[in-house]
């Protein structure tokens, strides 16, 4: 059964290319050219992924993001036509897993969308062995069902959160240098000063930590990356 991805972008000409060519590519395509049309396709559809435009009319990416992370944890790459790094920062701390910049060669957006659905996929997951549920520092983490919870809490996380987390997680003690996370969440090599990586582990301590600005298990190693505490 062919993957399902939602295109959230009101430029019609780009939504017919990137039609054929994910058609081309075996995905199933859906469409919708405004933030509220493409919510209400979400909630009714089982989609494995959204590609969603920044500019929208009337409710705009940072809007339709906002209400599709209401409902839904699935990977939103967001495209953006401006170089603002903000609107990047932006995206990412409201739950974005990616983010891509008009113009781009559609290979890219292929790739990077294979990335994203390759840590994501069930049937991807099942390939690894299951290493069984991880405790520490209080934290609960199933890998296989992609679950995690503090005592009797689930706790949400984006995909990359997720990601960043449990590698953290699983090299309880070490630090993992901020290059290192990024090759692993995006599957390329990263940008000399791409804060990303900051951006998604700053969201992460606000989901697991008492005090974000105290944080006891995502520890920072200045001039480094991250550390989580050997206990």
């Amino acid at each position: 059964m062919p993957l399902k991805i939602l295109i959230i972008d009101d430029d019609a000409k780009l939504q017919a290319l990137l039609r054929d060519y994910f058609q081309n590519n075996s995905f199933e395509v859906h469409s919708a050219l405004r933030g509220d049309e493409g919510v209400d396709t979400l909630i009714r559809g089982a989609f494995d992924m959204v590609i969603l435009d920044i500019m929208l009319p009337d409710m705009d990416g940072f809007e339709t993001l906002r209400a599709i992370r209401k409902t839904s944890d699935l990977p939103v790459l967001m495209l953006t036509a401006r170089g603002d790094e903000t609107d990047r920062i932006v995206g990412l701390e409201m739950g974005a897993d990616d983010y891509l910049q008009k113009p781009f060669n559609p290979r890219e957006l292929l790739a990077r969308i294979k990335a994203i659905l390759r840590r994501t996929q069930p049937q991807a997951r099942a390939e690894k062995p299951a290493s069984g549920v991880i405790h520490s520092s209080g934290v609960g983490i199933d890998p296989l069902r992609r679950r995690i919870w503090i005592g009797a809490q689930e706790i949400h996380l984006s995909t990359v959160e997720f990601d960043i987390l449990l590698a953290l997680v699983q090299a309880k003690g070490k630090v993992i240098t901020r290059d290192h996370l990024m090759t692993l969440v995006r599957g390329r090599d990263f940008e000399a000063f791409d804060r990303s990586i900051d951006v998604h582990v700053s969201r992460i301590r606000k989901k697991i930590e008492d005090d974000p600005a105290k944080p006891r298990r995502i520890l920072t190693v200045w001039g480094k990356g991250y550390r989580w505490p050997e206990m």
